[in-house]
């Protein structure tokens, strides 16, 4: 991956950020993507040395594509982009009782339209043999009332990433997902103190603690090498065994 391009999508923060630290230790050029949190999204091109660019945009709006692709296609200036990171993601709106029409189109915006259609505009500079990766979620596979919709859109990443696997294969393209669980992360830690979280969730993970950004970030940077170059159309589970089933003792 030595001296390719990646574009990860909400690298300014969480799991993001750890993918663009993890690529960027590989030799990869990163274009951080952020939504607002401009400041976020500098410390991450500080950490990773200045090797790379920022992208601001907001996805899940009209012309967010085009935003991305414009500042995206600058930074690239005539190469190729050799990584494609789908990671940005709006989080879960709430049960079905209280969730809304426009929260839930919001979802879809942000977690399924935007990463579909950046696909599609970043085609024509992605070069043949590169990688793609999406970033899913365990609720794809748990039923979990509080997150229906956000699984619904995560369930749609992964029915992306098998048919796109099989369309953009010819040009040696793969596309795969990554279906993290409970990861703490610098962004969201305040949400695990709450009481008896951790040791719930810690209890049903096979490897018996909490995943970390680097964690997945490792998953990431696998398939997004040349040793995953026969791996594609797969949607692959760094949840550190959660709720693989009961456990007894």
């Amino acid at each position: 991956m030595n001296g390719s391009v990646a574009l990860v999508t909400g690298a300014s923060r969480g799991i993001g950020r750890a993918i663009a630290e993890r690529l960027a230790a590989d030799g990869v050029e990163i274009a951080v993507h952020y939504n607002s949190d401009k400041a976020g999204a500098e410390e991450t091109l500080e950490r990773i040395g200045g090797r790379g660019f920022l992208v601001g945009a907001e996805l899940g709006v009209p012309d967010d594509v085009d935003e991305v692709f414009g500042q995206l296609s600058e930074g690239l200036s005539g190469r190729s982009l050799g990584i494609l990171v789908n990671n940005a993601a709006a989080p879960p709106a709430g049960p079905l009782e209280t969730d809304t029409v426009d929260a839930f189109d919001r979802l879809f915006a942000v977690n399924v339209r935007a990463p579909y259609f950046l696909i599609q505009r970043l085609l024509p500079v992605l070069a043949d043999d590169g990688r793609i990766v999406s970033i899913s979620s365990a609720a794809t596979r748990m039923a979990n009332p509080v997150q229906t919709s956000f699984a619904m859109t995560k369930g749609a990443v992964e029915t992306m990433t098998l048919t796109l696997a099989q369309e953009l294969g010819r040009r040696g393209i793969t596309v795969n997902a990554v279906s993290p669980g409970a990861t703490r992360t610098e962004a969201n830690g305040a949400f695990f103190e709450t009481p008896g979280l951790v040791d719930f969730v810690t209890r049903q993970t096979a490897l018996e603690r909490l995943g970390r950004g680097e964690d997945v970030a490792e998953v990431v940077a696998f398939l997004a090498s040349d040793a995953a170059r026969w791996v594609t159309g797969q949607t692959v589970d760094a949840t550190g065994g959660l709720f693989l089933g009961p456990r007894f003792a």
